[in-house]
């Protein structure tokens, strides 16, 4: 009981910080900010990186693309860098797909480990940022729906998954994840993505719809290569930042490798629309 009542305060200090920052684009920006850098930290530690290197990479990288619209009056030069980043982050994403599939230990790129924390990490919090901008104003409304979204997903696969499950996901990386909890996480991420839809002017149903279906498969796939990170590490949790959950990390694992995903979408949205 006690235990359960830790985990209930430390999730609710959390989702009031990430409601509370929506009010302002300065104070989602900083939130984002520290909740990178604790990543970075529990990622290195995962993969046994020391140093300083990947928090400057990362310092450097955030604020530049965060605040280039309130340090230059154009966004000349700001699409295209936003692109390349986006094209490097995606491919070493599927890379990191392509290794969950196989015996290999990650990260892929073991000889430059930086390779990682700057497009694994560090990029995805920039996305994220950049969710919450889509109409290149601040409106963090996606961005709110991108979480419900997560949240809906992981919920219900864990409910479904418990009573349901019988087919293992993927029983050497994550034996509890059943085929049958993705299957029940994807279906009712889809369904919340009407009632999203029904009380938010942001996106229509269909949109969301695609949402949902990004945020279940991509954000299942990052729960799944964190898992792999930390079974390699020998670990349980990425950290003890959140007592009752674990660490940070293991917590923002989903959207983390889902924002690339969800932009990539909303910028095809943008482009034929």
């Amino acid at each position: 009981m006690k235990e359960l009542i830790v985990r209930a305060i430390s999730g609710a200090i959390y989702a009031a910080l990430f409601l509370l920052s929506l009010q302002s684009q300065h104070a989602l920006i900083a939130l984002f900010f520290v909740f990178g850098l604790i990543c970075i930290a529990e990622f290195n530690k995962l993969i046994n990186q020391k140093g300083i290197s990947s928090y400057i990479i990362f310092i450097i990288l955030y604020l530049a693309f965060a605040y280039w619209q309130f340090m230059v009056e154009t966004n000349e030069g700001f699409i295209e860098a936003i692109q390349i980043l986006h094209v490097v982050t995606i491919f070493v994403m599927l890379f990191l797909i392509k290794d969950l599939f196989s015996s290999k230990t990650l990260p892929l790129f073991i000889t430059n480990k930086y390779i990682n924390t700057t497009f694994y990490l560090s990029s995805a919090f920039i996305f994220i940022i950049l969710i919450a901008n889509y109409y290149d104003e601040f409106n963090p409304n996606i961005l709110l729906g991108s979480f419900v979204l997560v949240w809906v997903n992981d919920t219900f696969a864990y409910l479904v998954g418990k009573n349901f499950g019988k087919q293992k996901l993927f029983p050497s990386i994550s034996p509890k994840k059943t085929v049958e909890g993705f299957l029940g996480g994807l279906f009712f991420a889809c369904v919340s993505s009407y009632f999203i839809a029904k009380y938010s002017s942001t996106l229509d149903f269909n949109s969301w719809l695609v949402m949902a279906i990004i945020v279940s498969v991509f954000g299942t796939l990052g729960d799944l290569i964190e898992s792999k990170y930390k079974r390699q590490a020998g670990v349980k949790d990425s950290g003890v930042i959140m007592p009752g959950h674990g660490g940070l990390l293991d917590r923002l694992d989903s959207i983390i490798f889902a924002a690339p995903f969800i932009y990539l979408f909303l910028r095809l949205l943008k482009y034929v629309s």
